[in-house]
């Protein structure tokens, strides 16, 4: 089977969309498919990754708000992408414009639409939690609830990777939601990485001797990550205990986040590290993750801290909850920097417990690969028998 995913979404500086889309390439000939996916671009280029998985990337323009993603200028490039590739099977990545072109296109092929984005929550949520409910929010937005519902009724499939996620999307009206957990890179993440000395050296670079508490925060710099609540949040739990925090990424919101860090001579931000190697060593050096966004589709970060053995703390709203293991991990009402504040300083005093039960469930973390074999299943079983009805 012959698969195209119209990734609007990816980036080659991206993080979870991007580890995801490599592994998905490296992965599909394994799975017995050959695999295209389909990028916006700076330039033009053709790469194969891998035996059956092809990097196709359309020199297209940059996103206004953020210069590390570009959009698909066009529906008529789409469609005339697919026509030339002629899939057997058609995914698309993002909810927004590129998932009507792939609606749209006339060609037989079953597609699945998956959500590597949540909306509302990244921006509508966030923006009016403090003056409205959910319910009177989602009625104000009911435009792209209409919109997911339009691309229900137009795809075989709507693939989810977060249990929180698709029970809103049910209960807005969609009937053809599957969820497929995506979990781990296979090979990289372990408790046996953690690395005293590296713990110390970070500590050192707060500004903290080795009995503080280190803890750890990864993401893009974007206000959906909620980044300044999370300094916030440690900031005030700082006082209560001595703690410090290393934050790694980048992004167009960085100015906000180095304004939210400056008076904190225990909070480093660190760039992107050069390999996932280095992140693993880091992640099982720590001792706790600190997750502010309850924005995302899947949590690969409190995924892959768990894999390393790494107790977290996450919001009670949103896909990081998933990821929550009781005994190896705290949970906080999102979006509330002194609730989070709490319930850090609760994490550090019990933190051995916390931290038994962590290694303790380092083991059951699912791998990459299980999502791959779940999902290329189900394009199978869609491709005998698909579900929505198009014209020929």
């Amino acid at each position: 089977m012959h698969i195209v995913d119209i990734s609007a979404l990816y980036s080659p500086t991206g993080g979870g969309i991007r580890t995801y889309t490599r592994r998905k390439l490296q992965t599909a000939q394994r799975f017995g498919h050959s695999l295209t996916v389909v990028a916006p671009g700076n330039d033009a280029a053709d790469d194969m990754v891998a035996p059956g998985g092809r990097l196709l990337t359309i020199k297209s323009p940059h996103f206004p708000l953020d210069k590390s993603y570009c959009y698909f200028e066009s529906d008529a490039i789409i469609r005339r992408l697919l026509n030339e590739l002629k899939p057997d099977f058609v995914e698309a990545s993002s909810p927004w414009g590129s998932s009507t072109s792939v609606a749209e296109w006339p060609g037989r092929a079953p597609r699945a639409l998956i959500m590597h984005a949540d909306p509302l929550t990244a921006w509508a949520y966030r923006w009016f939690e403090r003056v409205a409910k959910r319910e009177t929010i989602d009625r104000g937005f009911d435009w792209f609830w209409r919109h997911l519902r339009r691309m229900d009724a137009s795809y075989d499939a709507i693939i989810s990777a977060s249990n929180n996620l698709s029970d809103r999307l049910v209960a807005g009206g969609l009937q053809r939601v599957h969820t497929i957990p995506m979990g781990v890179e296979p090979g990289f993440f372990s408790p046996a990485l953690r690395d005293p000395a590296l713990r110390a050296r970070l500590l050192a670079r707060c500004n903290l001797p080795e009995t503080a508490t280190l803890l750890v925060g990864v993401g893009r710099f974007s206000p959906e990550k909620r980044w300044p609540m999370v300094i916030e949040g440690a900031t005030a739990a700082g006082v209560r205990r001595p703690l410090g925090l290393v934050i790694i990424g980048d992004g167009h919101a960085r100015r906000r986040v180095v304004r939210a860090a400056d008076n904190n001579p225990h909070i480093l931000l660190l760039a992107p590290l050069g390999g996932r190697e280095e992140m693993a060593q880091v992640l099982a050096s720590a001792d706790l993750l600190l997750h502010g966004s309850s924005a995302e589709t899947y949590g690969m970060t409190p995924a892959e801290a768990r894999a390393s053995g790494l107790p977290i703390i996450v919001p009670d709203d949103g896909a990081a909850i998933d990821q929550l293991t009781p005994g190896a991990g705290l949970a906080y009402s999102a979006g509330d920097p002194a609730r989070m504040a709490d319930t850090i300083v609760a994490a550090i005093d019990s933190l051995p417990a916390l931290r038994a039960g962590a290694l303790a469930d380092a083991g059951n973390v699912q791998e990459m690969d299980r999502h791959f074999a779940e999902l290329f299943a189900l394009y199978e079983s869609l491709v005998t028998a698909p579900v929505a009805a198009r014209a020929a």
